[in-house]
């Protein structure tokens, strides 16, 4: 790997956040809450209409355990991977969220300059502050990917992508599950609607987005094209056909379409179609090491992190993140290393079984120490 493009880590106590404040990942939770209004704190712990989707992806993770070995020599754990040509800290991406200015005023800079100081993906949502120029400039060594709702025709999509790879983002990603905005019940309820929401126009061409776009980008450009949203096999492999070089295994944390499989109930059916001809990325609901370790082990190559996010920037901006990265590697090599392996170049689905979940789903219940309670205002 070029010296040049080598991430530098840097503790997050170098950038105010205390190691002491926050030594387990739902005391971001807790603190995002005592510090966030309700309409802001509805907007990350929600999802669709009952929220069954969202159980759906945290019920999927736990009804997955180890199969641990032993007596091996892991007093070495490397939690590292390479992808696009670089070095990655952890296979984790900080997964594209709308609205983060909602969290911290500085919004997509804050979390892409964390990504580039702990060695980490990002990926922009194209409806955050402070839009893709501005981000690139704030963390120019991050390797940083750009992610479109479509809001436009043809000549739209085109300067959005041109504008991506003249602002140096490592890949386009194109969202495919949201060509009608879904009932978010909780804001429904207060009679609540965004000023983002508000302002948005174009819906309909999202609604009317079809393969055609697909092939238009692969055709004109040489950007690897991610495509956002991706739940069965059948269009898995059409995207194959149309040479994406990304699946991005989404029901966009449960927040579009009510009672959807849960992401990892989704995995083994996308990872079998794929069959190696593309990499696979997933969210939903990840929020621990063994979260990520999981994914990886069932054919994933990058996991996205979405909610975790949000909380860790709320709580505490760019060295929130950063500390939260820092949390999640621990727990990784941890596991890793309790697991008999040394690296995720050693990890299969081997190391995995299925088996029944011991606690109720929901958007906290990765976090039984924490004292919130999630549906009552």
């Amino acid at each position: 790997m070029n010296e040049a493009t080598r991430i530098q880590p840097a503790p997050a106590a170098e950038l105010g956040a205390s190691g002491e404040e926050f030594q387990n990942l739902h005391e971001f939770v807790r603190k995002a809450r005592a510090k966030l209004n309700q309409n802001a704190w509805d907007y990350i712990a929600g999802a669709a209409e009952t929220e069954t989707t969202l159980r759906r992806n945290r019920m999927a993770l736990d009804e997955i355990a180890f199969r641990p070995r032993v007596l091996r020599n892991v007093a070495k754990v490397d939690a590292s991977v390479e992808l696009f040509g670089r070095k990655l800290r952890l296979p984790v991406m900080l997964a594209p969220v709308g609205a983060l200015e909602m969290f911290d005023p500085g919004a997509g800079g804050s979390v892409a300059r964390a990504a580039q100081r702990f060695g980490a993906v990002h990926m922009l949502s194209s409806v955050t502050e402070p839009g893709l120029e501005k981000v690139a400039e704030a963390a120019p060594g991050a390797l940083r990917m750009y992610q479109l709702y479509v809001r436009g025709g043809d000549d739209f999509v085109e300067d959005q992508v041109s504008r991506a790879i003249a602002s140096g983002y490592t890949a386009f990603c194109l969202t495919v599950d949201t060509a009608h905005y879904s009932r978010r019940e909780r804001d429904i309820a207060k009679r609540y609607v965004r000023e983002s929401r508000v302002r948005a126009t174009g819906g309909d061409f999202q609604k009317g987005l079809e393969w055609r776009t697909v092939k238009l980008i692969k055709d004109k450009y040489k950007i690897p094209l991610v495509i956002k949203g991706i739940a069965t096999a059948e269009d898995a492999a059409i995207a194959l056909d149309h040479g994406v070089e990304w699946i991005y295994v989404s029901n966009h944390g449960g927040r579009q379409l009510d009672h959807g499989r849960g992401a990892m109930h989704v995995l083994p059916e996308i990872a079998a179609a794929v069959a190696g001809r593309a990499r696979i990325m997933i969210d939903g609901s990840f929020c621990r090491g063994t979260d990520i370790v999981k994914a990886i082990a069932s054919g994933a190559d990058l996991v996205g992190i979405g909610r975790l996010q949000c909380w860790a920037l709320a709580a505490a901006g760019e060295p929130g993140v950063l500390r939260m990265l820092e949390l999640l590697e621990d727990e990784v090599i941890r596991c890793l290393g309790l697991l008999g392996v040394t690296s995720f170049a050693e990890l299969d689905k081997s190391y995995l079984h299925a088996a029944t979940p011991t606690n109720l789903p929901d958007v906290f219940s990765a976090f039984p120490l924490l004292d919130i309670e999630p549906y009552r205002y």
